[in-house]
């Protein structure tokens, strides 16, 4: 039997494989991820899977590994990939520090010896899946831009039109464009709106109401002229300043339509997937975190039981015992998905906020708030708690559409 580690990088990775009493069969070697450098691996492994059972090991490194654990796995290879945190804990059984791809790619070989019988195999997810986790993870990345960019745009309005974000209570519309950002992109300090007559402003603005597909009011037109007229401001209206607030604007709709877009096919994508109506069918879940909950857990069958979905998510409490001295209560893991930790903290949220007295996870939630709980602790627990919930309904549908299949 031979055990193989790989130590992935990008664009290219080091190989090397040893016997069960640690004799090395392949010295480190480096291969590129092209096609013809696995090809390479795969000429290196083929004399491997003669001579008995071969197990390839590599760790879970975002996107590098895919195309070298794929690639195996078609061949007919054992491949397990394992979380970097297991690797990196395990011992090197040496003082010296050294760190080097043809050192970590032994130090994965010899942990596949001694966790022979504890290794699982590699079983690829399917493209729509993994393109739903990919979509998620762009979302919230271009979320964190356009937040950052609209505080931009907010902190120079207040030079030239303080507060003209709360002008309008109107949502995003689906393709990204918000009322306030659009209104200030025309009228981008207030003297825009005094310098004209009453009734002038508000022909004007229902002419831009018209052709941006607005909702025109009166009354709001006029509130509008009112608020103009009483709120000051510390840059001056000349190019300059409308240059710094066109170009600020153009950033935020910009950005305002990639989300759009990613979110569009989100949707598209997550119902698709046969388990979204029982995700969407739960308390506290929307078309987005249900959308977020399937492309970060992915299929609930993976997980043995429901406290390995919480160990996933790592929301599941510490603990530490020593001697005589037990910890009563122990911080959340926070060894597993960030982004699934994020959805589920909103969907807790919502319950947080509406209060469902016959919902479950509230009703745990409220007990542990009761009981003096410092807030993270019980968003945590409930977080626990939605996660067992969704393992269990999720797992009985999959499982019920398996037996009818």
């Amino acid at each position: 039997m031979n055990s193989v580690g790989i130590d992935i990088s990008k664009g290219r990775s080091m190989v090397a494989a040893i016997t069960m009493t640690k004799e090395v069969t392949v010295k480190p070697r480096e291969f590129e991820h092209t096609e013809l450098g696995l090809e390479q691996l795969l000429d290196v492994l083929a004399p491997l899977t003669l001579e008995g059972e071969t197990r390839v090991i590599m760790e879970a490194t975002g996107r590098y590994h895919e195309i070298v654990a794929s690639t195996l796995y078609e061949a007919g290879i054992y491949v397990s990939v394992v979380n970097p945190l297991l690797i990196h804990d395990y011992g090197n059984n040496s003082i010296r520090c050294v760190k080097t791809d043809r050192k970590d790619a032994m130090k994965i070989a010899r942990y596949g010896v001694d966790n022979w019988g504890e290794l699982r195999e590699y079983t690829p997810v399917d493209s729509a899946r993994q393109l739903l986790k990919l979509l998620s993870r762009q979302y919230n990345q271009y979320m964190k831009v356009l937040v950052s960019q609209q505080s931009n745009l907010i902190a120079l309005l207040e030079k030239t039109f303080p507060g003209a974000n709360d002008l309008f209570k109107s949502p995003r519309r689906d393709d990204g464009h918000q009322k306030w950002v659009d209104f200030v992109q025309v009228f981008w300090h207030s003297d825009c709106v005094i310098r004209l007559k009453e009734r002038e402003f508000i022909e004007r603005y229902q002419k831009w109401c018209k052709r941006k597909g607005y909702n025109f009011s009166e009354d709001k037109a006029f509130d509008i002229y009112v608020y103009a007229a009483c709120c000051g401001y510390s840059l001056p209206k000349n190019s300059s300043t409308k240059a710094l607030i066109s170009v600020a604007v153009e950033q935020v709709i910009a950005c305002s339509k990639s989300v759009a877009a990613i979110k569009a096919e989100m949707l598209k994508i997550s119902a698709q997937m046969p388990e979204h109506k029982v995700v969407l069918s739960m308390f506290g879940v929307g078309d987005i975190t249900a959308a977020q909950l399937i492309a970060e857990i992915g299929d609930v069958r993976r997980f043995n039981n429901r406290g390995a979905l919480v160990a996933f998510a790592g929301v599941d409490p510490s603990t530490f015992q020593s001697g005589k001295y037990a910890s009563k209560s122990g911080k959340a893991t926070k060894r597993g998905s960030a982004h699934l930790r994020k959805t589920l903290f909103q969907v807790v949220g919502a319950y947080l906020k509406r209060s469902p007295a016959d919902e479950a996870v509230f009703q745990f939630l409220n007990r542990k708030r009761a009981e003096g709980k410092h807030f993270y602790v019980y968003m945590t627990a409930a977080s626990n708690k939605f996660l067992r919930i969704y393992y269990a309904r999720v797992k009985a549908f999959m499982e019920s559409l398996d037996h009818n299949n």
